[in-house]
């Protein structure tokens, strides 16, 4: 499989198991999971053929890991917008996780703090890198602190992701570093 064709599957996949199953008639279970063989179906159905070995292909080499493959069944790691519960036990976090993202979004943060937006969580990444790759998607980027250790002691509950990426309801502006 081309990277081409890798990175195009891998955005389908994501738009139907994070936000539009309906649209190709998936349903979900409550924590996400769909039969594999539902998935190849649907897509096939919807000019998206993917073979099994395509479908494991892109999950094994997905350098977000955006996709957790068990047996028979598949779901986004995180991420969603539609209704499911991952089942991710609280965690505690590093004493600081990081936010990438633009400069136009600097005034609503410093004002609101980092809100979910349309998904279920804000997510965080672990280190600079990871937060630096995840901001520049929309532009130039511009890496956040987050406190997770002074939030943690305050009570703000955590979670990670299969992939890695740190999970919480909102973070306040008090809790942030902006390093312009």
């Amino acid at each position: 499989m081309d990277e081409q064709r890798a990175v195009k599957v891998s955005k389908y996949l994501s738009r139907h198991l994070r936000h539009q199953p309906e649209r190709i008639g998936l349903v979900l279970d409550p924590q996400g999971w769909v039969a594999v063989d539902d998935l190849l179906r649907a897509l096939a159905r919807h000019r998206m053929p993917v073979s099994r070995a395509e479908l494991e292909h892109v999950v094994a080499t997905n350098d977000k890991r955006r996709f957790a493959l068990e047996g028979d069944r598949i779901r986004a790691s995180q991420g969603h917008t539609v209704d499911v519960d991952l089942g991710l036990p609280p965690a505690v976090p590093p004493a600081y996780v990081y936010h990438g993202t633009v400069p136009a979004a600097l005034d609503a943060i410093r004002a609101e703090g980092l809100r979910p937006m349309r998904r279920h969580h804000v997510h965080l990444s672990p280190d600079r890198e990871t937060a630096t790759r995840v901001g520049a998607r929309r532009g130039r980027p511009v890496v956040l602190s987050v406190d997770s250790g002074a939030m943690h002691r305050d009570g703000h509950v955590f979670h990670v992701s299969a992939n890695g990426v740190w999970l919480t309801d909102a973070v306040p502006p008090w809790y942030l570093r902006f390093g312009e």
